[in-house]
């Protein structure tokens, strides 16, 4: 694995830090209806793309996951303007603004999604791995669900699958404690999720994943793995997420306490802390950091609030096609 440097600390808290204020700038234009329908935010779990990152060869591996999508394809290179112009439903966004915060995609980066059918992605990321096995790219597909989609019969299928074919792909349940506003505890007789992968012989483990270099290590070996021809691995990240479901959860389930318990071991606050101890930045230098955060995420809004609306007609064009119907002209 590339080793873990003070530079790569330092964009981790960069990185990091930015996926954090972009969000919350998210959800303060959602209060505001910039943002419509459902908005599900990744605060907590940041570590879990900053470790995947370290160890992923962009060139050619492959990432999927479930609705808590922003930041992700923003990690892989999609320019966050972008990203942001689509929660807003504006032209200029990754699909044209016709996504939305849960279908953020980028082929060219390698980002296939954003899905908001809960365990839909896990038998696609299976069968992007097949693809990439039967091409014989080299490429790893990550397949990312949460606790609560860890509980569909799609998951058995695609274990199955994947440990017959030997399909080079890492899957990846973010466990943030909660499916909607479902403990873990309740969903099942059993907390351990990643133990669901031995019942396939699949390598399979828990991870830190309130730490990036943990997350690192963990999905690099599993990487190795699949490269190799040995076939999938099954990692339960476990993490937190310090917001609600979505914006519209207001939290019953769980207390302010347990919240600021998690705040503790918060993963900016982790590479932080191993930054200072180093001396690897010093205050003013954190600072300038900070500041060119807060530009990004302002140059992002007004990217995304001064971008045109889709025209009408762009709707019709990607869902409706009929050769004996000419009445609706196509532009796509």
């Amino acid at each position: 694995m590339k080793e873990i440097t003070k530079e790569v600390y330092l964009k981790w808290y960069e990185d990091m830090q930015f996926w954090r204020k972009f969000e919350d700038k998210l959800a303060a234009l959602y209060i505001q209806q910039k943002v419509r329908g459902f908005l599900h935010l990744y605060n907590g779990q940041e570590a879990v793309l900053a470790g995947a990152l370290h160890a992923m060869d962009l060139s050619k591996d492959k990432m999927i996951t479930a609705y808590r999508n922003h930041v992700q394809p923003i990690g892989m290179g999609v320019d966050p303007r972008r990203v942001m112009a689509e929660l807003l439903g504006k032209a200029t966004g990754t699909s044209q603004g016709l996504g939305g915060s849960m279908h953020i995609f980028s082929k060219e980066h390698g980002f296939y999604g954003g899905h908001g059918i809960v365990g839909a992605q896990i038998p696609v990321g299976a069968g992007m791995a097949f693809a990439d096995k039967y091409l014989e790219t080299g490429g790893v597909s990550l397949t990312y669900f949460g606790d609560g989609a860890a509980r569909q019969g799609s998951l058995h299928e695609a274990f199955n699958m994947a440990m017959l074919w030997k399909l080079p792909v890492v899957f990846i349940c973010e466990n943030n404690g909660y499916a909607m506003g479902t403990s873990v505890e309740r969903t099942a007789n059993h907390t351990d999720i990643w133990k669901l992968g031995l019942g396939y012989e699949m390598p399979s483990y828990a991870v830190d994943a309130m730490n990036p270099v943990k997350v690192a290590e963990a999905m690099f070996d599993a990487m190795e793995r699949a490269r190799r021809g040995e076939g999938p691995t099954f990692l339960e990240m476990k993490t937190y997420r310090y917001r609600g479901h979505s914006m519209s959860d207001a939290q019953h389930y769980r207390t302010k306490d347990e919240v600021e318990e998690y705040r503790k071991i918060d993963p900016i606050t982790q590479v932080l802390d191993v930054i200072k101890e180093n001396n690897w930045a010093t205050d003013e230098e954190i600072e300038t950091i900070d500041q060119r955060v807060r530009d990004l995420v302002s140059e992002c809004e007004k990217f995304a609030e001064e971008s045109p609306y889709p025209d009408t007609n762009v709707m019709y064009d990607v869902v409706y096609d009929q050769e004996n119907y000419p009445f609706i002209p196509h532009k796509l």
